[in-house]
């Protein structure tokens, strides 16, 4: 498997698990992140790769969302990534590929890390996970396309509106989760559902991943929220909210 600076990278049984390691910032998705993560899923499909896992180092966060103070500006992008044209998402990517995808999530879950996880077909969540959605605060649309057909559009609103903290068994009831484990449990829960969707037709599989989220998602509304964000990210107010918000985080 290809060496990175920012995942780690397991293959067995036809199961790939991938794992953010940016322990430090609570594997906040920076752009040398966001990039490794959607090369590795890419790649995945050149390969003979039949479930996909994804969690985070450590014990406090799956992915604590967008790096503030890389996006902020405060520190500079890493070095070492292709040009602009060639970096990949790791939320599009997950978005396009046709292998199952399972977030093991094992601590915080916000912003664009709780957009990853929602992304994926399968959400197994550690029973200390916490969930968030802060775009409105920081003056933007996250997971607005997405979150609706996990929770239905009342409680979606309610969750993306407010910005509010959901916790692991509140997530279970509304359906944003498909089950709960312990914290000491929970790579082995979803290792084991990957193995086993690994272990059926690849083709059945992928083609029914297909057919249901034909049935569920809107790529129209996918498409309006990533140009809506285009419109709004760097506009005068969500650039004073965002630094307000970065403060607030960092101190800095």
């Amino acid at each position: 498997m290809e060496q990175y600076q920012t995942i780690l990278t397991e293959f067995s049984n036809q199961v790939l698990l991938v794992t953010m390691n940016r322990i430090e910032r609570h594997n906040a998705l920076n752009s040398v992140l966001n990039h490794e993560l959607g090369k590795a899923i890419s790649d995945a499909s050149n390969q003979d790769v039949n479930a996909i896992v994804i969690t985070g180092a450590g014990e406090k966060a799956f992915c604590a969302g967008g790096d503030m103070l890389e996006m902020s500006g405060i520190e500079a992008i890493e070095t070492g990534l292709p040009p602009q044209a060639e970096r990949l998402n790791g939320i599009t990517e997950l978005g396009q590929t046709s292998i199952p995808t399972i977030a093991a999530v094992n601590g915080y879950c916000y912003g664009g890390g709780a957009r990853l996880a929602i992304g994926c077909d399968i959400r197994i969540a550690s029973s200390s996970a916490t969930f968030r959605l802060p775009g409105a605060e920081y003056g933007l649309v996250v997971a607005a396309s997405t979150l609706p057909r996990l929770v239905g559009a009342a409680k979606a609103k309610e969750w993306i509106l407010t910005g509010q903290r959901v916790d692991a068994e509140e997530a279970l009831r509304w359906g944003l989760v498909n089950s709960v484990s312990d914290p000491s449990d929970l790579l082995a829960d979803a290792l084991r559902m990957a193995t086993t969707i690994a272990s059926n037709s690849k083709a059945a599989v992928e083609n029914s991943k297909r057919i249901i989220d034909m049935a569920t998602l809107s790529e129209e509304a996918d498409t309006s929220e990533v140009s809506i964000n285009k419109e709004l990210r760097g506009s005068p107010e969500q650039a004073e909210r965002f630094r307000s918000a970065t403060r607030k985080v960092t101190g800095r």
